[in-house]
């Protein structure tokens, strides 16, 4: 077979679409007529129906060199990143290789895909699902962050493939709640993703309960040598396929790359600018830190755009929440970590925004990818301050991006609004008119067990700060009310300073005589009487006063 150029006419299948029952997807981007169909490339009638219902026919050029490797039961190594078809890639042949319940399945997973983030994992079950439901193949998402018992309750009514990310899948291992012995179809999904995370250690665990008679697929986007060992160790002479834009070759050619040197204190007025671009749809925002995150969401939601952040510091229920507002419009702009953002795959994000710069050239490549996908087109801008120029001119060689040298770029720079579309009378505020979308409010966040949500009132473990003075109570709804005093409050004397001026004790202004062992004994002649009085020692206080009358302070 000859090495073909990726295939733009079919179309991966979108999480937003599979959750809904019978809705078809209508490609996004051009048909290829003499790309394969999924039924001359070998898939089962039933797989055919349920793909030709979601609008899918055309085969991408991951899944055409893919599935007749893959059909035949063969190890295969795919190098191809997300945002090209991989997902039915190896979701088609594991169809293949799993008995649905009407065919004599006993509930006890045949096949398991491992993914490295819980989005991805979520995606990934949906397409499954989706390509399967003609034959009533059950999928089942596991991933951490949520309450364990939905997913052992689904895990004991049965199913045929299971997503997991492998934290959670180790976890049920051991607790004897999942059975891995009768898994003959593996797949390890952007690999190179798990090694970043750390998971290689986990993923190492999970294959070593695996029967050694089975298929593996493994995909990656890069083969760093940890992974190319794994590979050597755990699939039988696997056939290495290449589609598509990886790291090495860069990112997709469809996509319109742009790098701005900018001060921090501009980046925000530029996003603003450019969100407001013409013909500016979803729009992929990248921070390196969770903090940023939160601070450049709640920035541009001052500013009036349909906004929300996700990072590690938000709850599952919360993330999920943005997503489904993002896929399906409420929001237009989703402000991102990169750990976060790993196996979002969302279609028609036009545009991503590098608000700071990538740590090195497989971050850039991912982020990026989120855009220009399936054939279609995007933008990718890059913000590069100037201590980061070392870091970006590596990236910009190694990708061979020619953009050595940013041009130095203001919210005021004429360049700005030629390259990108926008409009001169353009401020940092969007204009009320256009505020049309719903918002992140407009999305009810469900509650998915797994404990306390994190980020609500700060970071994790952070108590909330004190938003009032002491001795008022401040309610959101209402005037600020005195705190109640008790009467035992109001009784106690207030504390007052006492000074020393030449040995003498001076309260109020006025001096009181100098207490000495004489005065404690009832003499009246005191320190007047016996010359140098002895040295006072401190003595306790209750409520302001010495112990004691206050006219004839006793001594310690």
């Amino acid at each position: 077979m000859s090495e073909q150029n990726l295939h733009t006419d079919g179309q991966e299948l979108a999480p937003t679409d599979l959750s809904t029952e019978g809705q078809e997807l209508a490609p996004t981007a051009p048909v290829r007529p003499e790309a394969p169909t999924f039924a001359e490339l070998g898939a089962r009638q039933e797989t055919v129906e349920a793909l030709a219902a979601a609008g899918i026919t055309r085969a991408f050029a991951i899944q055409e060199y893919a599935l007749p490797i893959a059909l035949r039961g063969t190890d295969l190594i795919g190098q191809a990143p997300t945002g090209t078809g991989k997902t039915l890639g190896f979701g088609v042949p594991l169809l293949e290789r799993v008995f649905a319940p009407g065919e004599g399945s006993d509930g006890v997973p045949q096949a398991l895909v491992v993914v490295p983030t819980r989005e991805l994992g979520i995606q990934v079950a949906k397409d499954l699902a989706a390509a399967g439901r003609t034959r009533g193949v059950r999928v089942l998402p596991i991933y951490g962050g949520v309450a364990y018992e939905p997913q052992i309750e689904a895990l004991r009514k049965g199913v045929e493939i299971l997503v997991g990310t492998p934290g959670r899948l180790l976890d049920l291992a051991k607790q004897k709640h999942l059975r891995l012995d009768r898994v003959h179809a593996l797949v390890l999904d952007e690999a190179d993703r798990m090694l970043d995370l750390g998971f290689l250690d986990d993923v190492e665990k999970i294959l070593s309960m695996l029967p050694e008679d089975r298929q593996t697929m493994l995909f990656s986007a890069t083969m760093p040598d940890p992974i190319v060992t794994l590979s050597r160790r755990f699939l039988r002479r696997p056939v290495t396929i290449h589609a598509g834009h990886t790291a090495e070759t860069g990112p997709s050619p469809q996509t319109q790359q742009l790098a701005y040197r900018t001060h921090s204190m501009n980046k925000i007025e530029i996003v603003a600018r450019i969100l407001q671009a013409e013909g500016r749809g979803l729009t992929m925002i990248f921070t390196r830190t969770k903090r940023a995150a939160d601070r450049v969401a709640e920035d541009l939601d001052f500013r009036g755009f349909a906004v929300a952040a996700v990072h590690g510091d938000l709850g599952q229920g919360a993330r999920e929440r943005a997503l489904r507002a993002f896929r399906a419009g409420k929001i237009d702009t989703l402000v991102a970590t990169d750990v976060a953002a790993r196996g979002i795959d969302v279609t028609g994000v036009t545009h991503v925004i590098n608000y700071d710069c990538p740590e090195d050239q497989d971050t850039y490549t991912h982020r990026i990818g989120r855009t220009g996908r399936a054939g279609a087109t995007g933008v990718a801008v890059t913000f590069v301050d100037w201590d980061d120029m070392p870091r970006w001119r590596i990236i910009d060689k190694t990708l061979g991006l020619d953009l050595p040298e940013p041009p130095e770029t203001y919210h005021t720079s004429a360049h700005l609004y030629t390259d990108l579309g926008i409009s001169t009378e353009m401020t940092g505020t969007l204009p009320t008119a256009e505020r049309t979308r719903a918002g992140l409010a407009a999305e009810v966040e469900e509650d998915l067990g797994g404990g306390r949500r994190r980020g609500e009132g700060g970071r994790r473990g952070e108590r909330p700060r004190r938003s009032r003075p002491r001795g008022s109570d401040t309610r959101p709804d209402g005037p600020s009310v005195e705190a109640v005093v008790t009467d035992e409050e109001t009784a106690r004397t207030p504390r007052r300073r006492r000074r020393r001026r030449g040995g003498e004790v001076v309260s109020d202004g006025e001096p009181t005589a100098v207490i000495t062992d004489d005065a404690a004994a009832g003499s009246p002649t005191g320190a007047a009487a016996e010359g140098e009085a002895k040295p006072r020692r401190r003595r306790r206080r209750r409520s302001g006063s010495a112990t004691g009358t206050p006219a004839e302070a006793i001594a310690d």
